[in-house]
């Protein structure tokens, strides 16, 4: 049997090195920095990249399939990516890929302020939702039946803490909330404060919050614009997942838009002039899946 103890971190093979970094420590920007403006793109999942105006590059919950084996969740190994910060929202399979990242700094399942360049990161500990009968499939129900997992708080297991992230940048207030519990205490709503940019988990089958819930933490947060994420991507996502397209709640907004691409610009004015808007990536996703399935393909064949 393999002994995975003595697998660790790899960046130590990485051929990358922190100069942009060093760079952006010393107020250097990019060529292509924007003041008024940040960059969001998608790579299915719950995974975002965020570019800040200076250039610095945030990535949050790479995936990656579960490590037990015996069924996937996507259809290929995530992406070769490299940027300058890795974020984790919680030990799942599905968000916590963070050695995969060709990166500077990983911050996992942060908790605490982190600030760097022009971006303010903070971690608001809490707890994964617990509660899934609301859902198509009840599978935090069949995790209690089917393993020793402890699922629910105070006494859950470490995969069921969860960390929501706010990133503060350009005057803008962007939270990601993993898949947080829709009812945390008066103290984290406080902490979360007012959001410009919700990226919330919705998809048709309610995995982590039902329609109500997802409404309730809108209103709570003021969110400006909400941007699903956690759904089924046809060429990303195996259907064993069970997760669905977020069509059905896309169609009951009154002010919703599909982007037309994987990486999307933000203006700072067009984001504060929203109000209640749903921005929606739907199959769009910001590297080429195309070439990862051929990737795949090619080296089962070799």
């Amino acid at each position: 049997m393999r002994d995975r103890s003595k697998e660790g971190l790899w960046a130590w093979k990485q051929s990358e090195n922190n100069n942009r970094m060093i760079a952006l420590q010393s107020g250097e920007q990019s060529q292509e920095s924007r003041a008024d403006a940040i960059k969001l793109a998608y790579f299915g999942g719950s995974c975002f990249r965020i570019t800040t105006p200076s250039g610095l590059s945030l990535m949050i919950d790479p995936w990656r399939n579960p490590p037990w084996g015996g069924w996937d969740w996507y259809l290929y190994d995530f992406p070769r990516c490299e940027v300058d910060i890795g974020l984790s929202t919680h030990a799942h399979f599905d968000h916590d890929n963070l050695h995969s990242l060709h990166a500077s700094t990983l911050l996992d399942r942060l908790v605490g302020r982190f600030e760097f360049a022009d971006a303010v990161i903070s971690g608001i500990a809490d707890k994964h939702v617990s509660d899934s009968t609301h859902g198509v499939y009840d599978w935090a129900g069949l995790t209690r039946k089917l393993t020793a997992m402890e699922t629910v708080p105070p006494d859950n297991w470490r995969s069921f803490d969860n960390s929501i992230l706010v990133i503060e940048t350009a005057g803008l207030r962007i939270l990601h909330w993993g898949d947080n519990r829709p009812n945390p205490p008066e103290a984290v709503w406080d902490a979360l404060g007012e959001i410009d940019i919700a990226l919330l988990p919705i998809d048709g089958s309610q995995h982590v919050l039902s329609y109500e819930q997802i409404a309730h933490v809108r209103d709570r947060l003021h969110a400006r614009i909400t941007v699903p994420h956690h759904y089924f991507v046809w060429n990303v996502t195996h259907r064993a997942s069970t997760l669905l397209p977020p069509d059905e709640w896309m169609a009951s907004q009154p002010d919703a838009h599909y982007t037309d691409a994987g990486e999307i610009v933000l203006s700072v004015d067009q984001v504060k002039s929203a109000t209640n808007q749903a921005l929606c990536f739907g199959e769009k996703v910001a590297f080429d899946p195309g070439a990862e399935l051929a990737g795949k393909a090619q080296a089962a064949g070799a």
